[in-house]
């Protein structure tokens, strides 16, 4: 699949953070007593990463427009059905950015794009290149973003699936995705989609029309399709037309955000053996994690373990 294509990995940091942070235990903590359990199971998560893969093109996105998104501005009710994170979780999300930061791998995070939006751009930026992408997330919303040669990846359960796998997860290709969560809606995301159409009725739609745009424009034909309730759906997006293309906004990832480590296509860089030992001593890594850590950066000269 990837024939000779270099390969750049995407990492959609905040979902295995808050995944740490409900998995591990509340064993670790930090010298004023604050917790550590998110960055250390963050930590083992990107040590398999880089043991697996060994990626030599990487760039780690997190989440810093949590309500400064331009997507706020759009739609004030966008993600409002979330729970601020603690102050236990924000403080711990700057220790995985600075772990990662001392392996040599690119963190990107931006006030008003999402991770998304900063791995779509990534992805377009990198396709001009001649690159494939694996995109390593669940997240059902960056399948819109595979092209013919890139991959998305569930790291959790060794799931991987290109371009052509995203129908059979979801019903729809991939191109369709912002369509189809336009209509059906998006829960996590606190986006109502067109009222009574669910995931099925929207793949169904989208299959015999191709798009929102063109069924939008062909509404007319609706109350004729073999549909349940077919002639209320046709009202529903009449009504709800302007609606309906603001929640396409809403659900389409931009390609457009600002990067940073773009012009050397995110290639790893030395790791920084001084910054690595600090945060092992700070975030009380144990043994084996200082070892997986050095033998991640490659590095000749062990991080210190502190006296036993």
């Amino acid at each position: 699949m990837s024939g000779a294509r270099p390969t750049l990995y995407l990492v959609d940091a905040s979902l295995y953070v808050f995944r740490a942070w409900h998995s591990m235990p509340d064993e670790w903590h930090d010298a004023d007593g604050w917790p550590l359990n998110a960055v250390h199971g963050f930590a083992r998560f990107v040590l398999e990463l880089l043991e697996r893969e060994r990626p030599q093109h990487i760039v780690v996105a997190f989440d810093e427009a949590l309500d400064s998104c331009f997507r706020n501005a759009l739609y004030p009710a966008y993600k409002a059905n979330r729970e601020p994170a603690p102050e236990e979780l924000k403080r711990q999300f700057a220790h995985c950015k600075a772990v990662c930061a001392a392996l040599g791998l690119t963190t990107l995070a931006h006030p008003e794009y999402e991770a998304d939006d900063l791995i779509g751009s990534a992805v377009h930026a990198m396709r001009a290149h001649g690159f494939r992408s694996v995109i390593v997330s669940a997240d059902k919303d960056l399948s819109q973003l595979l092209g013919e040669h890139d991959e998305q990846f569930d790291f959790g359960k060794g799931l991987r699936w290109g371009m052509a796998g995203v129908k059979a997860r979801h019903g729809v290709d991939a191109h369709q995705i912002a369509d189809y969560l336009a209509l059906a809606g998006d829960a996590i995301d606190n986006i109502p989609g067109v009222t009574g159409i669910g995931t099925k009725t929207a793949a169904v739609l989208l299959a015999h029309f191709g798009s929102l745009d063109a069924m939008l424009e062909r509404v007319d034909e609706i109350p004729f399709l073999r549909i349940r309730g077919a002639a209320q759906l046709a009202v529903k997006l009449r009504a709800q037309r302007e609606q309906a293309l603001l929640y396409r906004q809403l659900s389409t990832i931009a390609i457009d955000a600002p990067l940073e480590g773009h012009d050397s296509h995110f290639s790893r860089r030395p790791a920084e053996a001084d910054a690595l030992t600090a945060l092992c001593d700070e975030l009380r890594f144990g043994p084996l994690t200082r070892r997986r850590l050095q033998a991640a950066a490659g590095l000749t000269v062990a991080l210190s373990s502190p006296p036993s």
